[in-house]
């Protein structure tokens, strides 16, 4: 998540609007308040809520809509579903891999960088707004 936190920061640093799950959260995260009294929700619950409904909608709106996804690896299944959606809606996606990343064949839906400043490079050539990182 660090990782996603200093791309986005990156990225609007050279002007692009970034749409993050990371800011969007509804609660999902240690450190957000999941309920409106501040108590902690389950992770079960909190899907089912409307907080994760919304979450949803936004990652989904975010993957399918934008103009570049940007993949930050190792994520989980809801990074690569992402990458799923972005790929069926024609979004491009940027890939930043590494060590023991597990990606099988849908390795494909994505053109790799080794490295952030081989992504800033990919990034400044691509160029349209806004990007997701997931």
């Amino acid at each position: 998540m660090h990782a996603v936190e200093l791309i986005t920061e990156g990225l609007r640093n050279r002007g692009h609007e970034v749409l993050s799950f990371v800011e969007n959260n509804h609660g999902e995260q240690a450190g957000h308040k999941a309920t409106e009294d501040g108590k902690p929700m389950a992770f079960d619950e909190w899907c089912a809520s409307e907080r994760g409904r919304k979450s949803f909608d936004y990652d989904v709106r975010g993957a399918t809509t934008s103009d570049l996804v940007i993949y930050v690896g190792p994520s989980g299944c809801d990074a690569w579903a992402e990458c799923g959606a972005a790929w069926a809606s024609q979004v491009p996606i940027i890939g930043l891999i590494s060590k023991g990343e597990q990606v099988g064949l849908m390795r494909r839906m994505a053109s790799w960088v080794n490295n952030v400043a081989e992504l800033w490079e990919r990034v400044e050539a691509f160029s349209p707004c806004p990007i997701q990182p997931t």
